[in-house]
C-alpha cells in the first residue's frame, strides 16, 4: 500500500460513559450525559520537544510513552467522572462547585489527578511485580532448586492474579460498562483501519479486539519479564536479592515490552508471526466487552471530532472553537 494512502494510526482509552482518542495534534474526549446530550473535552497536544526526542529513542520511549499516557489519560479519565458527578448536583452544588473552579482551586486538583494518574500505574506496576515474587518464594523456596523453574511460576502466579483481578472488577456494572466503551474504542479504530463507513451499525461488525492495546502490553511485560528475569546474569540467593532485581529491570521489562507490541503489531498480517499478538487479544476478552449502538455512537462522535480538529490544524495551524464545540481546553489535558 503507497505510504499515502496508508490511514493514520490512532489510539484511544475509554473513560466513565465515554472514550478518549488520541490524535496528532490533538485529544478528545465524548462522554454521554445524563440527558442524552453528547459533551466533549478538546485538548490540544503540547509536547515538550524533549520528550518528543525520547519518543524516538527504542526501549526508552516505552516508559516515557507510558507515563505520559499514564498523566494525560487520568485527566480525560477525571473529566468524564466531574461530568458523571455534575449529572448527579442539584442546582445549587453545581453553582458552588462552578465557583470554586473559577476561583482558580481546581488548578491544584488537576495537577494532583496527572500525578495521581503517574503514581497509580508506577504502584500497580510494583505490585503486580513485587507481590508474585514473594509469594512464590513463600510457596515454593524449597521444592526445586532451577531459578528459571521459578521465574516461570513466579509469571504463572502473576498471570493467574491478573485474570483474578480483572475479572472481578468486571463485575461491577461500572467497570462493565468501561469495558463496553473499551469495546466501542476498538470497533471504531478497526473500522476506520478497514476504511468503513463510521455509523453505529456498520461499525458494530467489527472485533472487538485490538493487537494494538494496552491489554496486550500487560501480559507482554508478564512474558519478557519471565525471559528477561531467567537469564543466568540476573541469579539471586536472597528474597530482597529477588525484589531488587525485579525493580532494576523494570524500566528494562517495560521498554522490551513496547518494542514487542510494535512488533507484532507490525506482524499481524503474516500468516505465522501474527500468533504473536494472540496472549494479548486473550487477555481482552476481560477487559472488553461488546457495547451497544449508543456506546458506539459515542465513539464515533470522538473519534470523528478528533480528527475533524486534526484537520483544521493542518489546514489552519490552529484550533478553533465553536459553538457546538466551545470545550478547547490546554490546561485540563
Amino acid at each position: 500500500m503507497p505510504e499515502e494512502s496508508k490511514p493514520a494510526i490512532y489510539g484511544g482509552q475509554a473513560v466513565i460513559e465515554g472514550v478518549m482518542f488520541g490524535g496528532k495534534h490533538v485529544n478528545v474526549t465524548a462522554v454521554r450525559r445524563k440527558d442524552g446530550e453528547i459533551t466533549f473535552l478538546e485538548v490540544p497536544k503540547q509536547d515538550k520537544n524533549w520528550v518528543k526526542r525520547l519518543r524516538k529513542i527504542p526501549l526508552i520511549r516505552g516508559l516515557v510513552s507510558i507515563i505520559d499516557s499514564s498523566a494525560k489519560g487520568s485527566k480525560h479519565l477525571n473529566y468524564s467522572a466531574e461530568a458523571m458527578a455534575d449529572d448527579e448536583m442539584e442546582p445549587e452544588e453545581r453553582a458552588k462547585q462552578k465557583e470554586k473552579e473559577e476561583s482558580g482551586l481546581s488548578m491544584g486538583m488537576i495537577f494532583g489527578v496527572a500525578v495521581a494518574g503517574v503514581l497509580s500505574f508506577i504502584v500497580g506496576k510494583l505490585i503486580f511485580t513485587l507481590v508474585p515474587a514473594v509469594v512464590e518464594q513463600f510457596l515454593f523456596q524449597h521444592a526445586f532448586d532451577n531459578q528459571t523453574l521459578h521465574t516461570l511460576v513466579e509469571g504463572v502466579i502473576k498471570i493467574v492474579l491478573l485474570l483474578a483481578y480483572l475479572w472481578i472488577m468486571s463485575q461491577t456494572p461500572v467497570i462493565k460498562r468501561l469495558f463496553q466503551y473499551h469495546g466501542a474504542e476498538h470497533k471504531v479504530i478497526s473500522a476506520y483501519e478497514a476504511g468503513e463507513e463510521l455509523t453505529p451499525e456498520k461499525v458494530q461488525k467489527y472485533s472487538r479486539l485490538h493487537y494494538r492495546c494496552g491489554s496486550s502490553f500487560i501480559i507482554l511485560t508478564v512474558i519478557i519479564g519471565v525471559v528477561i528475569y531467567s537469564l543466568p546474569i540476573f541469579s539471586w540467593d536472597t528474597l530482597w536479592e529477588r525484589i531488587y532485581i525485579r525493580l532494576l529491570l523494570l524500566p528494562v521489562v517495560i521498554g522490551v515490552s513496547f518494542e514487542m507490541l510494535r512488533i507484532t503489531n507490525a506482524m499481524r498480517d503474516i500468516p505465522i508471526l501474527r500468533y504473536l499478538g494472540y496472549p494479548g487479544l486473550w487477555l481482552q476478552l476481560l477487559t472488553t466487552k461488546e457495547p451497544n449502538l449508543e456506546q458506539l455512537e459515542v465513539s464515533i462522535a470522538s473519534f470523528n471530532r478528533m480528527r475533524e480538529l486534526d484537520a483544521q490544524v493542518e489546514a489552519e495551524g490552529a484550533l478553533h472553537p465553536t459553538p457546538n464545540h466551545p470545550a478547547l481546553d490546554p490546561v485540563k489535558g
